[in-house]
C-alpha cells in the first residue's frame, strides 16, 4: 500500500478538530506535536488515494487561518506494516456515492500538479536537452542508425510540457497553460531550427530508410500516438517510471520533428509535408490523449467556479483536438487512395 505523510502547522486551539474532520476518512494514524505557544504540528499518515480528499478538507477548513502550512511527503515504508484493506463484499459494501479519487489508485491532484509544473518550465538545461537531443536524432537519421534514434528519444524531455497542457486543460488553469505552451513550442521550433540547419549543411538522401518510414503516415501511428498520451498521463498520476514513458512520447514527437526540419533544409518540400502531417497528428493524439486519461482518472478542480471554467475549457479542447485529428484522418485515407 502506497502511503503518504501530510504535515499540518496550525494555530493551537484547532489541534483537536483535526481529528473530528477526518473521523469519516482511513487514516492510519494523527499525531500532534507542539511547535510554539501559538502553533502546533499535526501529522496525518495515510493511504495515498486518501491525499487528496484531506489535503481539500484541510485547505477548506485552514487556508484562511495566519500561519497555516501544509506539507506532503512521500513515504517509503512505516513500521508496523498497515494491513491492506480487506475487499468486502457486495452486502457488506456501503452505498454511498463513490467520490472520483476513489475510482482509481493515483496520487493527489496536489502532488500531480508539482511533479508536472516542474516538468515543464522553460529553461537552459530544457534547451540544451532538446538541441542535444535533435543533434543525436538528425545524425542518427543521416547514418541509418536505429540506436543513435533511440538514445536521442531517451534524452529529449518532451514530456512534461505536454502532459503539462493537458492537465492545464482539465483544470482550466490558464497559467499553466501558458508555461505548457512557451516550452513545448520553444522545444519545438528549436528543434526544427537545428534540424533545418544541419539538412543544409549535409547531404540527405530521401532514400534512407528510417527517414521516408517518418513521412508516410496511416491510421496506426494514430493508435501510437494515443497511447503515447494517454501512457504520459498515468506516469504522472500513478508514479510510473517517467523517464521510461517519455521514451514513448519522444518516439511520437522527435522523430517526425527532425525528419521535417532535415526535409526542409534539404528543399525535399514534397516529402517534408508528409513528416510535418505525421507530427501534427502525433501532436494532437497526444494532448487529446491526455485530456481524456486525465478526467477518466477523476481529476477536477476543487471549488465551482474553477470547475466551471475546467468544463468549458475541456470540452472546447477535446472538440477542437478531435475536429482537428478527424481532418488530418480524412487527409491520410485520402492520400493512401491517391
Amino acid at each position: 500500500m502506497a502511503l503518504r505523510l501530510i504535515e499540518a502547522v496550525l494555530p493551537k486551539q484547532y489541534e483537536h478538530k483535526v481529528q473530528e474532520i477526518l473521523k469519516d476518512h482511513k487514516v492510519l494514524g494523527i499525531w500532534q506535536q507542539g511547535l510554539s505557544e501559538e502553533k502546533v504540528l499535526v501529522r496525518v499518515l495515510l493511504p495515498t488515494v486518501e491525499t487528496e480528499a484531506i489535503l481539500d478538507l484541510l485547505k477548506k477548513h485552514y487556508s484562511h487561518l495566519d500561519g497555516f502550512r501544509v506539507m506532503l511527503l512521500s513515504v517509503e515504508a512505516s513500521l508496523p506494516r498497515p494491513d491492506e484493506p480487506e475487499k468486502k463484499t457486495e452486502k457488506e459494501k456501503p452505498k454511498e456515492k463513490p467520490t472520483p479519487q476513489a475510482k482509481v489508485n493515483r496520487k493527489s491532484r496536489q502532488e500531480i500538479y508539482t511533479d508536472i509544473n516542474q516538468s515543464s518550465k522553460l529553461s537552459t538545461v530544457y534547451l540544451v536537452m532538446v538541441i542535444l537531443s535533435t543533434i543525436v536524432a538528425a545524425l542518427g537519421i543521416l547514418l541509418n542508425n536505429i540506436f543513435a534514434i533511440i538514445g536521442a528519444m531517451v534524452i529529449a524531455p518532451l514530456l512534461g510540457p505536454n502532459v503539462a497542457l493537458s492537465l492545464a486543460t482539465t483544470l482550466g488553469d490558464i497559467d499553466l497553460a501558458k508555461r505548457a505552451l512557451k516550452a513545448n513550442l520553444s522545444g519545438i521550433f528549436t528543434a526544427l531550427f537545428i534540424s533545418i540547419i544541419i539538412g543544409t549543411i549535409f547531404t540527405v538522401s530521401p532514400d534512407i530508410h528510417v527517414l521516408a518510414f517518418r513521412t508516410k503516415t496511416g491510421l496506426g501511428d494514430v493508435v501510437l500516438a494515443l497511447a503515447s498520451g494517454s501512457a504520459g498521463a498515468l506516469a504522472f498520476t500513478t508514479g510510473i517510471s517517467t523517464a521510461l514513458v517519455g521514451v514513448m512520447v519522444a518516439v511520437a514527437l522527435l522523430p517526425p520533428l527532425v525528419t521535417f526540419g532535415l526535409l526542409l533544409g534539404s528543399g525535399h518540400f514534397q516529402m517534408a509535408l508528409g513528416a510535418m502531417l505525421l507530427l501534427l497528428i502525433n501532436l494532437i493524439c497526444i494532448n487529446l490523449a491526455g485530456v481524456t486519461t486525465f478526467l477518466a482518472q477523476g481529476i477536477r478542480p476543487i471549488t465551482w467556479w474553477e470547475a466551471d471554467r475546467a468544463k468549458k475549457a475541456t470540452r472546447d479542447a477535446i472538440i477542437i483536438w478531435g475536429v482537428l485529428l478527424l481532418a488530418l484522418i480524412i487527409v491520410i485515407l485520402l492520400t493512401q487512395r491517391g
